[in-house]
């Protein structure tokens, strides 16, 4: 499948490029990112050069669909769908996204997921859209919450990363859900 641009009130969404390298390695130079995703540390150039060359090839077969974020030209996150797979009664995919340090707190993540979210749903034929996160990840939590995301538990042990193995809370969005946030059973506060 050939890259797509998205683009909401504040922001474009488009597969990072070559010239995207220099601002996703200082953008993972930030602690908060490997601590809560599988984002390497220390994260390297090469490493950036590498993600970029996956995000095109993953895009070209289908598996996945990777943006970056960019507001006024910068970026200021990253958000995919991951793990895309398809079935006769609609397909499944995994919501995934790290916004930058100085981009937290604008509400561009949940913008930019609202906008993947509604093209995966539009576009690829989804059933349902799964969401997880490190158990303690409080900001991604409150951002899926926000997109409607129904919590539906913790899974002992149930991620890896380089650090090992983290407990992890999982959360599901379905089609015909109505996307209105509802309350969930941890403390997000």
């Amino acid at each position: 499948m050939e890259p797509v641009t998205l683009h909401t009130e504040r922001l474009v969404l488009r597969a990072p490029t070559a010239d995207d390298v220099d601002a996703i390695t200082a953008a993972c130079q930030d602690p908060e990112i490997p601590r809560w995703t599988t984002v390497p540390s220390p994260y390297t150039r090469a490493h950036a050069e590498g993600f970029v060359e996956l995000i095109a090839n993953w895009w070209a077969d289908g598996s996945q669909t990777i943006w970056g974020i960019f507001h006024d030209d910068v970026l200021v996150g990253v958000v995919g769908l991951h793990h895309i797979t398809t079935h006769p009664s609609g397909g499944s995919t995994e919501l995934g996204y790290w916004a930058t340090a100085e981009s937290r707190g604008r509400g561009f993540m949940v913008e930019a997921s609202r906008a993947v979210i509604d093209w995966g749903f539009a576009n690829l034929e989804l059933a349902r859209i799964n969401w997880r996160a490190v158990a303690g990840n409080v900001p991604s939590a409150r951002t899926a919450r926000a997109l409607g995301f129904q919590y539906e538990g913790l899974m002992r042990q149930g991620l890896t990363s380089p650090r090992g193995r983290d407990d992890g809370w999982t959360a599901g969005l379905l089609a015909s859900d109505d996307r209105t946030p509802v309350e969930w059973p941890i403390p997000l506060a």
